[in-house]
């Protein structure tokens, strides 16, 4: 029985794993890896591979796997990521412009920030942040870059601070806006519905798809995905048969998402935007 989960999850999946079973991890983050690895050193059924799960049919060829028993996809950027200061992911703190998941790739928030053009700025904050003062912020910036390059979390907040009003209930006034560079530097949505149908390809017959998301982009991804995959008939009413060729791939298991409880949230304030979606294949 092969098993699918991510590099950075705990002991738990290992354990529930048969001793004839394989637990393969999957992270773009070496650092991550090497946690995990310290973290499952005592099991010999774990495989940690470096790369992204946007590749998982590439992968599974690569491990000489047809198909898996369960796949989690734990999405976003992770607890470690946002704590480690000098990755540049969190607004709080002063770090370099970085946000790189996988940090052999070449493009960084640093670059997004001070070579993309104002207008481009404003589409991705709007589109992944999903933030109103978009143009504002787009604009904000282009000014000040003209004086020097924008190069620190500090400066990039101090900026955006002079365009958003802090609102409590808001959160914090960077918030959006960094999301939205990560998600740009990290490639996140675009790739995301293809991953999900491949991943549902990637399936034994019974095997299910866990994925946990973190906003609304990649939940809207995720179901659409899920979706289009239990083969619902497009046809005109009134047709003798279906004629759009519409075939299922299975079913979805959580019509509504799963979302944390009541204590799973005041234990760990970062699972309140957390949702659950499960498919099973046919």
């Amino acid at each position: 029985m092969e098993q699918w989960g991510g590099a950075g999850h705990s002991k738990e999946i290992a354990n529930r794993i048969s001793k004839n079973g394989l637990l393969i991890g999957i992270d773009r983050d070496e650092e991550a890896i090497c946690v995990a690895k310290e973290r499952l050193k005592e099991f010999n059924n774990v495989k940690f591979v470096h790369d992204n799960h946007d590749n998982i049919k590439l992968i599974l060829e690569n491990l000489s796997i047809s198909g898996v028993d369960g796949i989690l996809l734990d999405l976003g950027v992770s607890s470690y990521q946002l704590d480690e200061r000098n990755r540049g992911f969190s607004y709080m703190g002063e770090a370099e412009l970085d946000m790189r998941m996988d940090r052999t790739q070449d493009l960084t928030a640093k670059e997004v920030i001070n070579s993309y053009s104002q207008e481009e700025l404003a589409k991705i904050i709007f589109e992944y942040g999903e933030e109103k003062f978009s143009r504002s912020i787009a604009r904000k910036i282009a000014e000040h870059r003209k004086e020097k390059q924008i190069e620190t979390t500090e400066e990039l907040v101090s900026i955006i601070e002079e365009v958003v009003p802090r609102k409590a209930k808001e959160g914090h006034p960077a918030k959006r806006t960094f999301q939205a560079i990560r998600i740009e530097v990290n490639n996140e949505i675009k790739p995301l519905y293809q991953t999900i149908i491949d991943s549902i390809d990637s399936l034994k017959s019974g095997g299910r798809l866990c994925v946990l998301t973190f906003h609304s982009l990649e939940d809207r991804a995720v179901k659409n995905a899920f979706n289009d995959c239990i083969g619902k008939c497009i046809c005109p009413p009134g047709l003798p048969y279906c004629v759009c060729g519409a075939k299922s791939k299975g079913k979805i298991i959580t019509r509504k998402p799963l979302l944390p409880t009541e204590e799973e949230m005041e234990e760990n304030s970062r699972s309140k935007s957390a949702k659950l979606r499960i498919f099973e294949k046919k």
